[in-house]
């Protein structure tokens, strides 16, 4: 079926540029834009080559349809969220070698959730979700599923123990969504932003709006799991033993680039306008707290992070959202984005937080079927077209968007802690369907009041 949809998808393309041209009236830069997203677009969602490799057409097409010069269309590989993510990877790499990340989650449990069920249920959740913040919800995942396992077989009760495993994966995926290094999506929503409106949009500002989305979420996820788990369940965790050199001195860095993060631009302007120190990004912190992990060295002379650690990131994610950037610039060179914005003015009589609402919801189960991080490739440019239409800031669709491709909580293939815990063969697919139906509205409804609340 792949060598189909390889073959398909410039025929679709090809067939998309002729009608764009002679039913549509476009002209030639904005119908070749169109046909390249289509094409790209076409390969993603099938899966016809690996996504990355796919994410190279926009470097090949864009330049000979003339719609965007290879000087500018390439710049998209050196933009700085490419740098930031790049470096997040790294950090993150050296904090899942150390072992802290789970050290820190199993700590957390201990304190809060001995004792009880729907007590333990919680901590597990509220350590995946601070877990994931900052490293990816795979690894989160993995680091607990074990723990979460042993405990599911300590305990005859098959509410608590679907409810354990359901919400380690599901607060995984949300609490992606408190950072914007968290999960894919919300960096490519920043590339995008920063290459239709040409403003950056930085981790403080991001942060502001996805933490109080997940400390609202999150327990509202866990009474939804836990309304059947019994009270009189009796469960305990023990305590990991002493925390070696290495993961006291990998959180160390590590905390100071999260504290460096939140504190570059706010309180009144921040340390970088108190310094002067304007030029330097949330990119040059992470870049400089991974030279700090190279150099570092634990108390046996070991480098926190070495080379041939660091270069087991996934590579193929940069591509992807270089792809992403250069659609966004083609979008805006070819003209595409005003006539996707003027197609889309229609949608000017709703009200705004219907609009919100309708696109969240619908974003969250497309995304079950699709890649998330190709979805938000794919629909941010479009959402940066329609706010300019809608004469509304563009945030304000972008955002709900971006979140909604982190709330995918139905089928096992929509997201990787989805499959690694249906993996465990304790959950069936009705079984996750019914729970993240409920989850995917209500996380719908809670989107769009943080999103009006705060954004509008």
């Amino acid at each position: 079926m792949q060598k189909w949809h390889l073959a398909l998808a410039p025929l679709a393309a090809l067939t998309v540029y002729l009608l764009a041209q002679s039913i549509a009236g476009f002209s030639h830069a904005p119908a070749w834009t169109l046909a390249t997203t289509v094409w790209v677009a076409w390969w993603w969602i099938t899966e016809a080559l690996p996504l990355p490799a796919s994410s190279l057409l926009p470097f090949v097409l864009l330049p000979l349809g003339a719609v965007t010069p290879l000087n500018e269309v390439s710049s998209a590989l050196g933009n700085p969220i490419i740098w930031l993510f790049m470096a997040a990877f790294m950090l993150a790499k050296a904090v899942e070698l150390s072992g802290v990340h789970r050290r820190l989650a199993l700590t957390l449990v201990h304190s809060i959730g001995n004792g009880h069920g729907k007590r333990m249920l919680f901590a597990f959740m509220l350590a995946t979700a601070l877990l994931s913040m900052w490293i990816s919800n795979t690894a989160a995942v993995l680091a607990l599923l074990p723990v979460a396992l042993a405990l599911a077989d300590a305990c005859d009760d098959a509410h608590f123990q679907r409810a354990l495993l359901l919400g380690l994966a599901y607060s995984a995926s949300i609490g992606g969504v408190a950072t914007l290094v968290g999960t894919p999506p919300n960096l490519i929503f920043a590339s995008v932003y920063e290459a239709s409106i040409g403003s950056p949009f930085g981790f403080t500002e991001w942060f502001a709006i996805g933490l109080p989305l997940v400390v609202v979420s999150l327990p509202i996820m866990a009474w939804w799991l836990a309304r059947k788990v019994s009270t009189n369940i009796e469960l305990h965790i023990d305590t990991p033993g002493p925390m070696q050199s290495a993961e006291k001195r990998v959180l160390l860095v590590f905390g100071i680039v999260v504290a460096l993060w939140i504190t570059r631009t706010t309180p009144f302007g921040g340390w970088a306008a108190w310094t002067g120190f304007t030029y330097l990004g949330d990119a040059s912190i992470a870049i400089a707290g991974v030279i700090a992990m190279f150099i570092i060295r634990d108390n046996r002379g070991k480098q926190l992070l070495t080379w041939t650690q660091a270069s087991q990131i996934p590579w193929g994610i940069l591509l992807l959202f270089a792809g992403g950037i250069a659609l966004a610039q083609g979008f805006i060179s070819s003209g595409l984005s005003v006539l996707i914005g003027d197609a889309l003015s229609g949608l000017r009589g709703l009200p705004i937080w219907l609009l919100v609402f309708c696109l969240t919801i619908s974003v969250s189960f497309l995304t079950e079927v699709t890649s998330n991080t190709a979805t938000a490739t794919l629909l941010m440019p479009i959402m940066a077209a329609a706010a300019v239409a809608l004469e509304v800031p563009p945030a304000l669709l972008m955002i709900p968007a971006t979140i909604a491709c982190s709330s995918a909580f139905c089928m096992p293939v929509a997201t990787p802690p989805n499959s690694i815990v249906f993996s465990s063969e304790r959950i069936t697919v009705k079984e996750m369907a019914r729970e993240g139906l409920v989850l995917n509205v209500l996380l719908a409804v809670i989107t769009t009041a943080v999103v009006m609340l705060l954004v509008a």
